[in-house]
């Protein structure tokens, strides 16, 4: 009896130390894979997206602008946005000519330009936009770290192919569904990765940029009606004009109604002698 159970124990022994052993090698599998993928991927370098933000007074924006256009293009980098607009801060019209107005305008020319320039040269563009300000109002640079995202997204991408092959030998149609969804998902981890590394690699800097207010004058044409009228004697000898033409059709107005006149002169007279008749009786 005794040597029965000292047997049992032995293959306990042996079993547990075997167990322990498996166990022991499949952490140290897991672990070694973990190190492997992590080595042999390209999410062991920093994924660090620089954004830049800068606010400036030029002298002129227009050319501040172009000269912004060249320097992008010269450090490798492309235009995303930019816009010129120009904001009325007064203006007044005074009379110029007869027929023409000086407009006087008090304006504030402002531009916003938005541009991607490789990550590696962003330090030395903004040393170089800071050159072309009469006066910097502001300058700041943000870096955010997407290394520990990128991984993230990485290993997932890799479990859900995996997933995606073993779903494939199945024929049923609920698995077919799930494989659908499983690469949906493994497509978006994917290109949220391209979008990183594309971040990684061209920062984005946003350029604001102003100049002082700018006062300009044109002759513009008169748009007040009242000073195109005649002077004070022409309009007076046109008036006396018309109303010559004016007593004229009077006069003929009054021709054409002859037989009346006559008609009451008669009543007139005819009653006026009766009148003189009745006095006398």
């Amino acid at each position: 009896m005794k040597k029965y159970l000292v047997f049992i124990a032995i293959i306990g022994l042996m079993f547990g130390c075997n167990s322990e052993r498996k166990n022991s090698l499949s952490t140290e599998s897991v672990a070694t894979l973990d190190s492997a993928a992590v080595a042999s991927d390209t999410t062991a370098t920093a994924k660090i997206i620089k954004t830049a933000d800068m606010r400036f007074r030029v002298k002129d924006v227009q050319q501040t602008k172009e000269q912004l256009g060249a320097a992008i293009k010269a450090e490798g980098g492309t235009i995303a946005e930019f816009s010129i607009q120009s904001q009325i801060q007064e203006s007044d019209k005074v009379k110029y000519s007869s027929d023409s107005l000086k407009e006087i305008t008090s304006y504030r020319k402002e531009g916003l330009l938005v541009a991607k320039v490789p990550s590696e040269k962003l330090d030395d563009f903004t040393n170089t936009v800071a050159k072309m300000a009469v006066f910097v109002d502001q300058q700041s640079m943000k870096m955010d770290d997407q290394s520990i995202a990128y991984l993230a997204n990485r290993l997932k991408a890799q479990n859900r192919q995996k997933v995606i092959k073993q779903l494939d030998k199945s024929k049923k149609s609920r698995d077919a569904e799930t494989s659908f969804y499983i690469s949906d998902d493994y497509i978006d981890k994917r290109i949220e990765n391209m979008d990183i590394d594309n971040r990684v690699k061209f920062s984005t800097i946003t350029l604001s940029f102003y100049q002082d207010n700018t006062v300009s004058t044109w002759i513009v044409g008169n748009d007040n009606l009242y000073s195109y009228r005649p002077g004070f004697f022409q309009r007076l000898g046109l008036n006396i004009a018309d109303g010559w033409t004016f007593f004229k059709e009077f006069l003929l107005g009054l021709s054409k109604l002859w037989a009346l006149i006559v008609f009451g002169l008669l009543i007139f007279f005819g009653i006026r002698a009766y009148l003189r008749r009745t006095k006398k009786a």
